[in-house]
């Protein structure tokens, strides 16, 4: 299975994005907004700058409560791993688990198209064992 097999599946395809400079205020109020767990970061909403999470807000809280009023560009992550809608979902499957990482940007000719998560996997597996479930219980109970 391709990784736009998944995107194409999801209910919202709109990648809610955040410009650098904004305030960590204001990335907190855009993932509760949009109930998301990260954000891609971008000048533009087209070139990947680098992504920010619910965790990345909440490690810097711990060590500074002043984290709320300042820039993104201060807690995100800048080294993006990202990924074509055409690479094999079972790849990335293992770059997520392999590097610990939970949303991923798609890109296509240096733009972003979508973003995808661990839970889309996750669902995306649970329907593709389902489906294998019932295909094999009708296999079993033709008569």
């Amino acid at each position: 299975m391709r990784i736009q097999d998944v995107i194409q599946g999801k209910t919202s395809r709109a990648v809610v994005t955040i410009g650098p400079d904004a305030t960590v205020r204001e990335l907190v109020a855009l993932l509760a907004e949009h109930n998301v767990g990260a954000l891609v970061v971008s000048d533009d909403g087209e070139a990947v700058t680098g992504i920010v999470s619910e965790r990345d807000v909440v490690r810097r809280l711990h060590a500074d409560t002043g984290v709320l009023d300042v820039a993104v560009r201060e807690i995100m992550t800048a080294e993006v791993r990202t990924c074509d809608g055409g690479d094999d979902l079972t790849d990335l499957m293992q770059t997520m688990t392999q590097h610990r990482i939970r949303h991923v940007p798609v890109v296509a000719d240096g733009r972003l198209t979508g973003i995808i998560s661990i839970g889309d996997v996750v669902k995306n597996r649970i329907g593709e064992l389902e489906f294998e479930r019932d295909q094999l219980d009708s296999y079993v109970h033709q008569t």
